[in-house]
């Protein structure tokens, strides 16, 4: 069938969107370009600026996509340098940052010139861990503690019996139980190296139910995901125990820089985070006791790969500010919840490798786990960048002025 009779099919119906590859003879790049023609076709538009790109998708289709057309272009700009004095980043900096809002990259851009100034960031991870939280139904309260306490004293035995068949990176470190009722809710937790690890830790807790059923012969394994992992949804859980990297970025800024660069005063910016932080993201019943975190990891996981949904948790966090007894800012930002990998998912796509290489962080770390975790430090240099700029603009009153300016 010629390339006019398939567009011409797929547009009625007659050979679904998942169904061209089989009459393509597997070329990805091919029945991409058919189900764009047939979109065309069915609903007389162009779709021409979607049809350019330069990912190959022989490379992408079965991996990160499926029923692929094209690709959506998100402009991408970087910020920095920002010096870093982190654990695992070194340095200075440069953030690659992927948005249409206009104003943000250079706010974030003011930030790392600020903080730069001042000497740097210094950044320190907390915990890391990816936590997946099967749910099992048993007879009774008292066999879920029989079972949960049984869990917890065979780690080691559940790491070799289940989890070290299906993946040679993944550890299980701990599991914190949940009971409600019968029911009872395992949260699981991984070291996954430099990958985020969710589908590593989700082949590896199933493995781990296949152990627990043969134990416990009157459980039912019910859902490989009991929602307290938890995923993509904004929650206690991750706010209060983590999840994924939890990572804490601060920094002195003398006075002097305050006033030339950010045109306020350290008692301002103070104040002003209290006022609208952490007052009013408590009236608000907030997770977010922030100005904008959502922004700026957002940005970096579109530019990066990562998935965009977990932003929904790498947006929780705290911003801190306060005038030291020298009359200099001190202000930091805990992220508890920054889930992100440089090896896996969307990071192999090659346009998001090209961003992580500017940072450094493409591909695993020598030893495993060094790349994430310098990614992570580098995500909360360039938050601690953009919630300096903002709170600054708010309370220099120029946050108007700067989205009039560059973005409208």
């Amino acid at each position: 069938m010629n390339m006019e009779g398939l567009v011409e099919k797929v547009a009625s119906g007659e050979i679904k969107f998942h169904q061209v590859e089989k009459y393509t003879n597997g070329d990805k790049k091919l029945a991409t370009e058919i189900r764009r023609k047939a979109l065309e076709k069915k609903f007389g538009i162009s779709l021409e600026n979607i049809g350019h790109y330069s990912i190959d998708p022989n490379q992408v289709i079965g991996r990160n996509i499926e029923n692929m057309i094209g690709v959506v272009q998100i402009p991408m700009g970087v910020a920095g340098p920002l010096k870093i004095n982190g654990e695992y980043a070194k340095g200075e900096f440069y953030i690659p940052l992927a948005t249409t809002e206009g104003a943000l990259v250079a706010s974030v851009n003011r930030g790392c010139s600020a903080l730069t100034a001042a000497g740097g960031v210094k950044t320190t991870i907390i915990s890391d861990k990816m936590t997946r939280a099967p749910l099992l139904k048993c007879p009774d309260a008292r066999k879920a503690r029989e079972v949960a306490e049984w869990v917890k004293a065979n780690i080691g035995y559940l790491q070799e019996k289940a989890v070290s068949k299906v993946t040679r990176h993944g550890k299980l470190r701990d599991v914190k139980p949940f009971i409600v009722g019968n029911n009872l809710y395992l949260r699981f937790e991984f070291e996954t190296g430099d990958a985020m690890g969710m589908n590593m830790v989700t082949i590896s807790s199933e493995e781990i139910m296949k152990v627990i059923e043969e134990e416990f012969s009157d459980v039912k394994y019910l859902a490989l995901s009991g929602n307290l992992c938890v995923d993509k949804k904004p929650n206690a859980m991750n706010f209060i125990n983590g999840r994924g990297k939890t990572v804490i970025a601060e920094a002195i800024i003398p006075r002097e820089i305050v006033e030339k660069k950010l045109k306020t005063t350290p008692e301002l910016i103070a104040e002003v985070n209290y006022r609208k932080n952490l007052v009013g993201s408590a009236q608000a019943g907030s997770y977010g006791f922030n100005a904008h975190f959502a922004n700026i990891v957002g940005a970096i996981f579109l530019a990066t790969g990562q998935d965009e949904a977990q932003i929904t948790e790498g947006a929780h966090g705290i911003t801190l500010a306060e005038v030291t007894p020298e009359g200099d800012l001190y202000i930091s930002i805990t992220m508890p919840s920054l889930e992100i990998g440089t090896v896996g998912g969307g990071t192999r796509v090659p346009t998001q490798r090209e961003a992580l290489s500017i940072m450094g962080v493409a591909g695993g770390g020598d030893p495993p786990g060094t790349n994430a975790k310098k990614f992570a430090e580098i995500i909360a240099g360039a938050v601690l960048a953009g919630e300096l700029s903002l709170l600054a603009a708010i309370a220099a009153k120029h946050l108007a002025k700067a989205h009039k300016e560059l973005g409208r």
